[in-house]
């Protein structure tokens, strides 16, 4: 017997990603001693939550030349054809496959797409929950994360330190806090 999903003030419809309510960040660990954090100030996206959670569908686009560290010669070096070679892959997208629930955890399996190498990942999600805005519209929110390993998608510079270790680390963390409004027509 399937029992009913239950999301406090879940609304079905169609939603557009608020950039400017959002994060999409991002750490690797420097130097072997500690992280660096970044960001991408620029993205779209599209979420659709179905009658059925479990059917719910979420499809994102990241702009790769939108990559900030707070250091701009890093940023241009990350931008370059050792890192994400910006020239030629100008988007990293992740388009979801499934949703699934256990209990009041959520995970958002899905494909991302970063230098043109496709790999499928898995976000732990949380709901944040549903609600009018100051505007007369309607809001979700959720957060999700994972770990990648930059190397899967082509990053794969290795920059060795004398004594060992290398100063980027292959995993990286993954963190979103998104806001969406809800689309009227």
């Amino acid at each position: 017997m399937t029992t009913a999903i239950q999301i406090p003030g879940y609304v079905v419809g169609t939603w557009d990603i608020d950039a400017s309510h959002s994060t999409v960040g991002f750490s690797v660990r420097h130097m072997m001693v500690s992280k660096v954090r970044g960001y991408f100030t620029k993205f779209s996206g599209e979420v659709v939550t179905a009658e059925n959670p479990e059917q719910s569908t979420v499809t994102a686009a990241i702009d790769m030349d939108s990559i900030d560290t707070r250091q701009e010669q890093r940023d241009a070096h990350i931008r370059s054809a050792d890192f994400f070679d910006v020239g030629n892959h100008t988007e990293m997208t992740f388009r979801s496959t499934e949703v699934r629930t256990d209990g009041a955890d959520w995970t958002v399996i899905g494909d991302l797409t970063i230098k043109g190498i496709t790999k499928p990942v898995e976000l732990a999600l949380e709901v944040n929950g549903f609600g009018p805005d100051a505007y007369g519209g309607t809001r979700a929110g959720f957060s999700a994360r994972t770990e990648i390993s930059r190397k899967e998608f082509g990053v794969d510079i290795d920059m060795p330190m004398d004594g060992g270790g290398v100063v980027v680390g292959d995993k990286i963390s993954i963190e979103l806090e998104i806001e969406a409004v809800l689309r009227t027509a």
